[in-house]
């Protein structure tokens, strides 16, 4: 039997992180409180794991302490294969925890918490309202190289999706951005509604750090890749680098955490769909 505890911290957003670990009985005085996202702290557990608890949910344990959520509810994730993944991610943590590498557990806490407070059609309806500044949606008049170049990598995007869900979606050089028809929008609407709130999350997620329904929907259809879809978002960006060179290291490290935020929020729309059990150990020696 787990010992009785509490574990919480924030993750959310650029919000800051605060962790208390609380035995029962045990009270103190100050918490470990930090400015930004991007603090670490010195890691406090061994071992994780993860159990099965009622009504088939499953639970992370750093040692014998549950993990609890920023808003202080159990952290329980829908199945095995996302409890894996939260595990995971606790466990590659060494002497210290860089907490703004835990996408993973940041998304759980997200939908779990829900901080905003909001509902199936609210998160659709902001989804959606990047169809009308969709990154490959909009393009701009010069210089002639780029023009060409939004062209060609972006177009076949773009065909894609209006192929795949029989839409019209279109680009357009105007600030305004091209005009979605209500059609298109019903659409999408009614394709998001299938995903449950946890998918939802995720795929809102995507959709943010991108900036585009059209690459964060071709990458969950596995149309695109992360790479692919990242350079894609992109593209304006890594045309004036080649122009006018770059700050290597800033260049390289934007890429490499746009790419990990892309790549958890892909997972995470993957994993919080899954109803089968994965059968197999969490950890190996």
């Amino acid at each position: 039997m787990l010992r009785s505890s509490t574990l919480i911290g924030w993750a959310c957003g650029n919000a800051s992180w605060e962790y208390v670990v609380c035995p029962r009985g045990q009270h103190f005085g100050s918490a470990f409180k930090y400015s930004t996202a991007t603090a670490e702290r010195k890691k406090f557990y061994q071992d994780v794991s993860i159990s099965q608890g009622e009504g088939g949910v499953y639970e992370i344990n750093l040692d014998r302490r549950k993990l609890k959520t920023p808003g202080g509810k159990l952290f329980a994730v829908p199945n095995e294969a996302l409890a894996i993944a939260v595990a995971t991610e606790w466990d590659a943590q060494r002497d210290t925890l860089k907490f703004y590498t835990m996408h993973m557990t940041t998304l759980c806490n997200t939908a779990l918490d829900n901080p905003t407070d909001r509902d199936k059609d609210q998160m659709i309806s902001a989804a959606l309202k990047y169809l009308e500044t969709d990154t490959v949606c909009y393009r701009v008049d010069e210089p002639y190289g780029l023009v060409e170049l939004q062209k060609n990598e972006w177009d076949p995007a773009l065909h894609w999706i209006e192929n795949r869900y029989n839409v019209t979606i279109g680009a357009s050089s105007s600030i305004l951005g091209p005009e979605i028809p209500e059609a298109t929008k019903e659409t999408f609407r009614q394709h998001l509604n299938s995903y449950n709130f946890w998918s939802l999350t995720g795929l809102e997620f995507v959709i943010t750090q991108l900036k585009s329904v059209v690459l964060a929907m071709a990458m969950i259809d596995r149309h695109l890749n992360v790479e692919q879809a990242v350079l894609l978002s992109r593209l304006e960006e890594e045309y004036q680098i080649r122009q006018w060179g770059n700050v290597e290291w800033a260049h390289d490290y934007d890429m490499y955490e746009l790419r990990a935020r892309t790549a958890a929020g892909t997972l995470f729309v993957h994993l919080s769909s899954e109803s089968s059990t994965v059968k197999r150990k969490l950890m190996q020696d």
